[in-house]
């Protein structure tokens, strides 16, 4: 999906110069992540270690906006894509071939594409609404249950 004009920039990265645009950004004491209502699903299809081990940080980190039924057959595509990249990446090193770099490169394309529409990148995290979140810190936590009691 191409973006006509500007594409937006990150909240963090308009804290950092100073919000040019002036328009309000989210406090930063009001934010905090939200619980996951799922655990992490398996991979309907095997991974190799590097494609497993993205399938696991993915859903560690963007359990709140990642969905285990509209976004995981994306997310597994990635994950073999990864894979796939590292079976590559050996051969390239080993070869050197120039058909094999562009392939290579080709798959890195993908991949940043398929890691963005999943929102990980800072700017896609901004359009989704999910920049900027923290964690809540165990003073925090701490708080928060002695004020519920």
């Amino acid at each position: 999906m191409a973006t006509r004009g500007r594409p937006p920039k990150p909240t963090e990265q308009k804290r950092m110069i100073g919000n040019p645009g002036k328009r309000p950004l989210p406090n930063q004491g009001e934010m905090v992540l939200l619980p996951s209502a799922y655990s992490i699903p398996e991979p309907h299809r095997p991974l190799l270690s590097a494609g497993q081990q993205l399938w696991d940080r993915i859903w560690g980190m963007g359990q709140s906006w990642i969905s285990p039924t509209t976004d995981i057959d994306l997310l597994l595509m990635t994950c073999e894509l990864l894979d796939e990249r590292w079976n590559l990446r050996i051969q390239v090193m080993s070869s050197n071939r120039p058909d094999e770099r562009k392939a290579l490169r080709e798959l890195d394309r993908q991949l940043v594409a398929n890691l963005s529409l999943l929102g990980f990148t800072p700017t896609d995290r901004t359009r989704l609404g999910v920049a900027e979140v923290k964690r809540q810190s165990k003073l925090e936590e701490l708080k928060a249950r002695a004020s519920q009691n």
